[in-house]
C-alpha cells in the first residue's frame, strides 16, 4: 500500500495547485490513497463544504484538520454528515465529527486515518496520549484496519516525538502537521512506524508560516494586531510518500515530496 500525505494548504493559490496537481501526483507514484490537511484552505483560515466537496472531486480520500477547523461556521453541518472530512479527536465532548475515518481501495484493503491535537501550547483539549490509546483500543492494526495513518496536529516537536515513540509498531504512520515547516527527521522508527515531525504545509514559502511577511514582522516588531493575509507567491506543495507492507501494516519506507515554489524538490521517491 501507498499513501501520500499532502501538509496544511494554507490559501487559494496552494489550494489551486493541490486541486491542479493531485491526480497527476496520484498517478506519478502509483498512490493507493491521498490524506490531506485543510484545515487552513480558505483564506488561511478553516475550510468550507466547496472546498472539502473540491479536494474529494480531485483525489483526496480523507481530509484532515486541526485547530482551526471551526473558523468558517457553515463547516459545522457539513461534517456531521461528511465522515471523510475529520477533526482532532480528542476535542472536548460536544463538536459534530469524529477524529477517524477508515477509508478502503479497489482491492479491498483499509486505511484509517486518525486525526489527533496535540497539549502543549495548544487551547484545551483532552490528553492526547489517552485519547489515542482508547482509539486503538477499537481498531487496531490488522484488525480493524490494515494500515493506520495518524496526523498529529500540534506546536512543540518534544510532544510530537514523544507520541510516534509511544505509537511506534501499533500504527503505520505518525505524520506532524500545524507548524508549516518540513522538518528534515523523516524516518522509520525501530518498531515499523514511519514518522516526520512536520511534513510543512502546502503553500507560499516566501513568507512567515505561509502568511503576509511584512504585517507578520510587523506584528512582532510593534505588537500590532493587524489581521494576517496568505501569501499569495507560487507554492511548494509539501508532504510525504510512504510504504506500507500489506501484511504487517508497518511501513517500508518513507520519502518527503517537495514540489514547486522556492523549496529544494525531492527527486522520484521509490519504484
Amino acid at each position: 500500500m501507498r499513501v501520500l500525505f499532502l501538509g496544511d494548504i494554507v490559501g487559494r493559490t496552494a489550494r489551486n495547485e493541490v486541486l491542479t496537481q493531485t491526480i497527476s501526483l496520484k498517478d506519478e507514484y502509483k498512490c493507493d490513497f491521498v490524506v490531506t490537511n485543510c484545515e487552513n484552505a480558505a483564506g488561511g483560515f478553516g475550510v468550507t463544504p466547496d472546498i472539502c466537496d473540491a479536494l474529494f472531486d480531485c483525489g483526496s480520500d480523507v481530509l484532515t484538520s486541526g485547530n482551526h477547523i471551526w473558523d468558517k461556521t457553515e463547516i459545522s453541518s457539513y461534517i456531521a454528515n461528511e465522515p471523510r472530512l475529520i477533526r482532532p479527536l480528542n476535542m472536548n465532548e460536544g463538536f459534530p465529527g469524529a477524529g477517524i475515518f477508515i477509508t478502503s481501495d479497489i482491492k479491498g484493503r483499509r486505511l484509517a486515518v486518525v486525526n489527533i491535537i496535540t497539549n502543549l501550547f495548544m487551547s484545551d483539549y483532552t490528553n492526547v496520549f489517552s485519547a489515542i490509546s482508547n482509539c486503538l483500543e477499537k481498531v487496531r492494526l490488522g484488525q480493524g484496519a490494515d494500515a493506520i495513518l495518524v496526523d498529529v496536529h500540534g506546536e512543540a516537536t518534544s510532544e510530537k516525538m514523544a507520541l510516534a515513540h509511544f505509537l511506534d509498531g501499533k500504527v503505520s504512520c505518525v505524520f506532524g502537521t500545524h507548524t508549516h515547516v518540513p522538518t528534515a527527521d523523516h524516518q522509520i522508527l525501530p518498531k515499523g512506524t514511519a514518522y516526520q515531525t512536520d511534513v510543512g504545509m502546502c503553500g507560499d514559502y516566501n513568507s512567515v508560516i505561509g502568511m503576509n511577511k511584512e504585517v507578520a514582522i510587523s506584528r512582532f516588531l510593534n505588537k500590532a494586531s493587524g489581521r494576517l493575509t496568505v501569501a499569495t507567491g507560487e507554492p511548494t506543495l509539501c508532504g510525504n510518500i510512504v510504504d506500507i507492507d500489506d501484511k504487517t501494516g508497518l511501513a517500508l519506507a518513507i520519502e518527503p515530496l517537495r514540489r514547486g515554489g522556492i523549496l529544494q524538490e525531492t527527486g522520484t521517491p521509490f519504484n
